[in-house]
C-alpha cells in the first residue's frame, strides 16, 4: 500500500518538475554567438568600426581606413581570424593602429605587440622576400601580401594553440 502512495505522488511531481524546468529555460535570455559578441565588442571599442552582415563564418566589418576588414569565426583549423586590406600599397600608421586595436581585442594580446607584428609583416615584403610573406609572431600566424594597388594582412591563431 505504501508503494502505491509513493508512485502516485511521483506521477504528480514529475510533470510539475518538467513544467518548472520549461519555465526557467524559457525565461532565460537568448545568448548570441560568441563571434557575434566579439564583433559587438570590436564595434564598441574601436572608433569608426561598423559591423556588417555575416556569411559563412565571416563577419564583414567596415572602417574608413580599410578597404576591407573581416572577422573570421572559429572553425575546424582556426580559432579566430582577422583580415584587413589597406587602401594603398604602403599602409599608413593609422591602418596599423586599426589592425593593432582589433587584433588586441580578438587575440587578447597587448596592442603594442600587435602593432609591432603587423608592421614587421608588412615591412618584410619587398625585393628579397617578394609580395607574399608568412611569419609567426607571439603564437600568431601572420600572412601579408600586396598587389600593385593595395596591401593586406591576415592574422590567425590555430585551434591547437
Amino acid at each position: 500500500m505504501a508503494f502505491r502512495q509513493q508512485s502516485s505522488t511521483m506521477l504528480v511531481a514529475l510533470p510539475l518538475l518538467a513544467a518548472t524546468a520549461l519555465i526557467v529555460l524559457a525565461s532565460s535570455p537568448a545568448r548570441a554567438d560568441r563571434c557575434d559578441d566579439l564583433a559587438v565588442q570590436l564595434k564598441n571599442q574601436v572608433d569608426g568600426l561598423n559591423v556588417g552582415r555575416t556569411a559563412a563564418n565571416v563577419i564583414y566589418l567596415s572602417h574608413p581606413l580599410a578597404k576591407e576588414i573581416t572577422l573570421g569565426c572559429p572553425g575546424r583549423n582556426v580559432a579566430h581570424q582577422l583580415f584587413a586590406k589597406a587602401t594603398s600599397r604602403k599602409p599608413t600608421p593609422a591602418f596599423f593602429e586599426l589592425v593593432a586595436s582589433a587584433g588586441a581585442i580578438i587575440f587578447t594580446l597587448p596592442k603594442d605587440d600587435m602593432r609591432n607584428g603587423a608592421s614587421r609583416c608588412i615591412k618584410r615584403m619587398g625585393l628579397f622576400a617578394g609580395d607574399d610573406v608568412s611569419m609567426r609572431y607571439r603564437r600568431l600566424d601572420m600572412r601579408c601580401s600586396r598587389t600593385k594597388a593595395d596591401a593586406s594582412i591576415t592574422i590567425s591563431r590555430g585551434t591547437d594553440e
